[in-house]
């Protein structure tokens, strides 16, 4: 699994329903301790999802970073 770290809640929140809009697996869980985000919440997708969830969450204006750590 991957995840996605986002600014605020909002963010992480509408990156799931955009997510489960186009058919991919993704779910909001607690961030990494790790990612020093402003946001307690991240995105954890399936690698394989990554290049479509990536365009659906760019194309919607939604700031994301990837973690990886």
């Amino acid at each position: 699994m991957r995840v996605l770290v986002f600014e605020t809640s909002h963010h992480a929140l509408w990156a799931e329903q955009l997510a489960h809009e186009a058919g991919l697996a993704a779910a909001v869980i607690p961030a990494p301790a790790a990612a020093r985000g402003k946001c307690d919440l991240a995105l954890e997708y399936l690698p394989e999802e990554q290049p479509a969830l990536l365009r659906v969450l760019s194309g919607a204006g939604v700031p994301y970073l990837i973690f990886e750590g």
